[in-house]
């Protein structure tokens, strides 16, 4: 259906373009390709030939082989080349070309539209009525083998011929030959469409560097060799103009590397469809100033947006860059007239080139249609709390626990919680800095980024517990997942080290890793010490209930060397568990490492 209704657009386009005589650049082809070698220019005509009409192909000298529609008038192509690929049937990079570029034409078998441009094109057949199928015949080509010998092989164009093929070529198209040379590594100045001095040296390079006569002066076939390399990064990434109108955008995608997923407000999202790990998101709703800087702050908990990397907000758009080991994702968002629209490229790492290309692909084609997406698109049957519209929330390392020593902010924890880290936050929310670290002790003092007031700090006790004592560990368990602290109470086992460490204290409760760091309470609500990881604690394997906590008279020691004043108590009266609980959960935070 899709040939039949782009053939009936090509021949009202004819039926209604004046019949006077075209000069021979007037008369051109839509280029869609071109091949290096016969039987595979072959195979992808016959493929080109069963979605549209008007397949030809023709020999360009030095071994290539171009496919291409057409014949058209200039002002038809251009349109027909749009046409073409907004429907996703041709690639991206296709071109017009004019009847100088073409030797001999191969296919169809006998046809030899060169020798008569304009009679090809006053041949035309008229559009056919609405309740005709158009007819297209496929001619079977001939192997390689049994069309070769009756191609004579064309040299290349001379100096002269190239000359005068180079002065055929618009501005545009003599600025897009100085960007494929600059990114070929032969040209560095301005992208002007002016072949002057330095683009006549870096052509002269190009074409020592590949083969070719140098004569600073490209010819038809080096200009395609050029373009060849130059998408030829892109080869398989079968970019297509996407028109979503259910999102309001139309932009270029990688349909070679993802597929449409799924639609869950605010996001369209595009998936991996192969072994490249690549995802692609349409951004789109209805919002102001306050929803485009709220999505500025979600995004950035998406675990497709990694930390580093540099962040922009302004007004009324954003952009963010995020970069790890596995990936790097780039989003631009803005809003206009009340909606809010954008979109992200997820791309594997150490794949720059490809990513580049794709990316600017993308920019130079994005654009705004009518609609906005639906605030109920999606399926909402199946929920997630580490999910956000579908999409994975960035979740840190590890989360340990620690607690606040003075109304500063400072934060004391275990020097495990905070290694190897990109960042290191304070109830998920506050970014702190490691301002020291004790291995020796296994202490940790972090310091916060931004003002902190807390709503109580710990008070350190002088001196320990009485030996079989009741005791409490406050700690987030889980990691986080309940969302506050969990008090765990045991008995003071001894006041020293299996080894009869003087800085250690010896618990007998069970505990989880998400606990290490917390603070050691004795029955009044002092600290006496901080919880120790258990891989720290001894290298023999010990009983789950055995655990071992660094003492409030070390820990007070490593603060004054800080210059960090802590508060004291001594032994007071018992808390009831529920005050306790209380004044556990006030000063014990959530310490992540992301």
């Amino acid at each position: 259906m899709l040939r039949t209704i782009l053939s009936l657009f090509v021949a009202l386009l004819f039926s209604v373009t004046s019949a006077t005589a075209q000069s021979s650049d007037d008369i051109v082809w839509v280029q869609l390709e071109a091949k290096p070698s016969l039987t595979q220019a072959s195979e992808n005509i016959r493929a080109y030939a069963q979605r549209m009409d008007d397949v030809n192909g023709f020999t360009l000298g030095g071994g290539w082989y171009a496919i291409a529609v057409g014949p058209y008038r200039r002002e038809d192509a251009e349109n027909v080349l749009r046409v073409y690929r907004s429907e996703g049937v041709i690639p991206v990079d296709a071109y017009l070309a004019t009847a100088r570029e073409y030797r001999s034409q191969f296919w169809p078998v006998g046809a030899n539209q060169l020798a008569n441009p304009q009679a090809a094109l006053s041949g035309q057949q008229p559009a056919q009525s609405d309740q005709q199928e158009t007819q297209v015949v496929i001619v079977e080509t001939p192997t390689e083998a049994e069309v070769a010998p009756v191609i004579p092989e064309q040299p290349d164009e001379t100096v002269r011929e190239a000359r005068a093929s180079e002065a055929a070529l618009s501005r545009d198209e003599k600025k897009t030959l100085q960007e494929w040379l600059k990114w070929a590594g032969y040209y560095n100045s301005a992208i002007d469409g002016s072949f002057g001095r330095g683009t006549r040296a870096s052509m002269s390079n190009w074409q020592a560097d590949n083969g070719f006569d140098v004569t600073g002066v490209m010819t038809t076939l080096q200009r395609d060799t050029l373009r060849q390399q130059f998408f030829a990064v892109l080869a398989g990434m079968n970019l297509q103009l996407v028109s979503d109108l259910d999102a309001g955008i139309e932009m270029i995608v990688p349909m070679g590397a993802v597929k449409k997923a799924a639609s869950e407000y605010p996001f369209v999202q595009y998936q991996a469809s192969g072994n490249i790990p690549a995802q692609v998101l349409l951004i789109s709703q209805e919002g102001d100033q306050n929803t485009l800087f709220g999505l500025y702050d979600i995004m950035q908990t998406l675990e497709i947006v990694p930390l580093d990397g540099p962040r922009e907000r302004n007004k009324s758009s954003f952009v963010l860059t995020g970069e790890n080991a596995n990936i790097v994702s780039h989003t631009e968002v803005s809003l206009k007239e009340g909606q809010i629209k954008g979109f992200t490229l997820v791309w594997p790492a150490n794949d720059e080139e490809r990513r580049t290309r794709i990316l600017g692909e993308m920019q130079a084609s994005f654009t705004r249609i009518g609609g906005v997406l639906d605030p109920a698109a999606g399926d909402d049957t199946a929920q997630d709390i580490d999910l956000i519209s579908g999409l994975q929330v960035r979740k840190p390392k590890q989360s340990r626990s620690g607690f606040f020593i003075d109304r500063k902010g400072h934060v004391v924890t275990t020097a495990e919680a905070v290694q190897n880290c990109t960042k290191v936050t304070i109830e998920e929310d506050y970014d702190a800095q490691v301002s020291v670290i004790d291995e020796a002790l296994g202490i940790a003092i972090l310091s916060p980024t931004s003002s902190l007031a807390p709503i109580d700090v710990a008070t350190l006790r002088e001196g320990a517990p009485r030996i079989q004592s009741e005791v409490a560990v406050a700690g987030y368990s889980y990691e986080g997942a309940l969302g506050a602290p969990t008090l765990t109470f045991g008995q003071l086992a001894d006041v020293k080290g299996l080894r009869g460490e003087q800085e250690l204290t010896r618990l007998a409760l069970n505990v989880q890793p998400g606990d290490w760091g917390g603070p050691v309470f004795d029955a009044g609500g002092s600290v006496f010490g901080m919880l120790l990881p258990r891989d720290a604690q001894s290298a023999q394997q010990l009983p789950e209930e055995v655990n071992f906590a660094v003492n409030s008279d070390a820990i007070r020691t490593l603060l004054a060397q800080e210059g960090i004043q802590a508060d004291l108590s001594s032994n007071g009266a018992s808390m009831a568990p529920e005050d306790l609980t209380k004044q556990a959960s006030d000063m014990t935070v959530l310490v992540s490492c992301w």
